[in-house]
């Protein structure tokens, strides 16, 4: 496979290659490649994980296990301020 990078990703290339991180422009290309692969799987996962979530939350609403809104955002208001106070 040959690809033609247009100039704008040749110039990202051409940093990468001049940072001195990097042999040449396949090992650039190749680690771009390898990170889109990882956080294409992260994000497959994560999505995965929100689907599952909202499945379950579902459920618990068709037997009648809500918390008003009001409840859970103040919940999660207070949960926030103490992480990041510390």
């Amino acid at each position: 496979m040959q690809v033609t990078l247009p100039p704008e990703l040749e110039l990202i290339v051409s940093r990468q290659l001049t940072s001195g991180k990097y042999q040449n422009a396949i090992e650039v290309i190749r680690t771009a490649i390898e990170l889109l692969d990882k956080q294409e799987d992260i994000y497959q996962g994560k999505l995965g994980e929100l689907q599952q979530a909202a499945s379950i939350g579902w459920e618990a609403s068709q037997r009648g296990e809500v918390v008003d809104g009001n409840i859970a955002m103040e919940q999660i208001r207070s949960n926030l301020k103490s992480r990041y106070s510390k």
